[in-house]
């Protein structure tokens, strides 16, 4: 089993930042690619951003690009999510996502967290 476990979200306001950090346990080996998706209330999941396996390679929606950052630990089981400019339309529920393939579509992602909630206010 894998477990993701989100952790960082909180309320900031508009133009501030946050750090979101997604910790791997269980069976954590091969941790392939880790995404971050979002979901906001009455709208459908969305991909955020995705770091793979060795970190080097990322991949960004593009209403995030320039803004938020992802980034992998040097152990590999924690991933990283700064997001910095924070837009009252980045408000959601933010979900850790593990996938099972080398290279991932955006869609075929496997394991998920629990989420975390971001609340931008003003």
């Amino acid at each position: 089993q894998v477990l993701l476990v989100e952790s960082g979200g909180g309320g900031v306001q508009a133009g501030g930042s946050l750090r979101l950090s997604c910790a791997a346990a269980g069976r954590t080996y091969p941790p392939y690619y880790t995404g971050w998706f979002r979901q906001a209330p009455g709208k459908e999941r969305e991909f955020v951003a995705a770091i793979s396996w060795g970190g080097s390679a990322t991949d960004y929606a593009d209403f995030v690009k320039g803004r938020f950052t992802i980034s992998r630990a040097n152990a590999k089981s924690t991933v990283y999510l700064q997001m910095n400019s924070l837009k009252p339309e980045d408000t959601a529920v933010y979900y850790c996502a593990r996938a099972r393939k080398r290279t991932p579509q955006r869609n075929e992602y496997d394991y998920w967290g629990q989420g975390t909630q971001v609340t931008v206010s003003s």
